[in-house]
Order: C-alpha cells, then structure tokens, then sequence
C-alpha cells in the first residue's frame, strides 16, 4: 500500500512507518541503451542464424535453430515496440553488415550458446530499469526464451559429441 509516495512495510522494525521504496533497480536510460544495442545488432544475427541453418548436419538441429532464429525475429519487434513507446522513436539499423563465418558449425553453436547467456545479462538490466510490470513482463518472457534457447544449444553440442562417439 502506498501513500504520498511512499510505502507501508507491515515487517519494518518501525512498524506503522512509511519509508520510501527506490523505484529502479537500474537506470532507465541505460536500459533504453542496451535495447537499441539489441536491435542494432539484429541484421548480423540473422546471417549468422541463416548460416548455422544451411550447414547445421542434421534436420532435427536445423529445426531447432530455425526456432532459436523465429524467437530472436520476435524479440527484436517486442524490443522495437519498448524503445518507440517510451521515445516515440523507430531504431534504425545498418542493413550493410560484415558476417564473419565461424571455423565450423561446432565452433558456431558455441559462439550461439554463448551469445545468449551474454544476452540474459543484458536483458536482465533491461528489465531491471523498465519503469512498470507490463514491459518487464516482456522482458521477462525474452529472458526466459534465452534460457531456453542455451538449453537448445547445449542439447546441440551433446549430440554432436554423441554422434562423435559412435553413440
């Protein structure tokens, strides 16, 4: 319950007391920063996921990155739609960008299970600067689809060493 502004702790030692809550975790701005890196970098994961597609070895990993590929398609129009409701703002992105091809498809899973446990630590100060639960919500639901997708991805590299040995 909040009154003038502040809120009433029941479990405060002052019981009876008001004291006043922070509001962000993390700062707002720097949260506006972090989504307009996300999609800025959206034209360059989208080669590397085509790429992964077209050399991935089997039907079932090409499957599964092409899932990973949809959910990053869709996160980056749910991060498009926080930076323009909160600036009024469309982000542009570079369509000319360089792909650098990963030394194997191995060594590019790797790359993609790493790059999305980076992503969650940038997401999760994301949502800790949005300033409501309705856009946290969302990046709360991007951040959960990034556990998902380094599950995937491990799932990925096992299976790989499994076929390696013979299994």
């Amino acid at each position: 319950m909040y009154q003038n502004g502040y809120m009433y702790d029941p479990f405060n030692a002052y019981n009876g007391y008001y004291t006043r809550q922070p509001q962000y975790y993390k700062s707002f701005q720097d949260a506006l920063r972090l989504i307009k890196d996300a999609i800025q970098g959206e034209r360059e994961d989208e080669l590397f996921y085509d790429y992964l597609i077209s050399v991935a070895p089997t039907k079932e990993e090409k499957n599964i990155v092409q899932t990973i590929r949809d959910d990053e398609r869709k996160h980056n129009q749910m991060f498009r739609k926080i930076y323009r409701d909160f600036t009024g703002q469309e982000v542009q992105v570079q369509e000319d960008v360089d792909f650098q091809k990963p030394k194997s498809y191995l060594d590019g899973i790797k790359k993609a299970l790493f790059g999305e446990l980076a992503a969650m630590e940038r997401y999760r100060d994301i949502r800790a600067g949005l300033p409501n639960r309705y856009y946290r919500d969302m990046v709360f639901e991007i951040l959960t689809d990034e556990l998902k997708h380094a599950d995937k991805y491990n799932y990925i590299l096992i299976a790989n060493v499994m076929r390696r040995m013979g299994r």
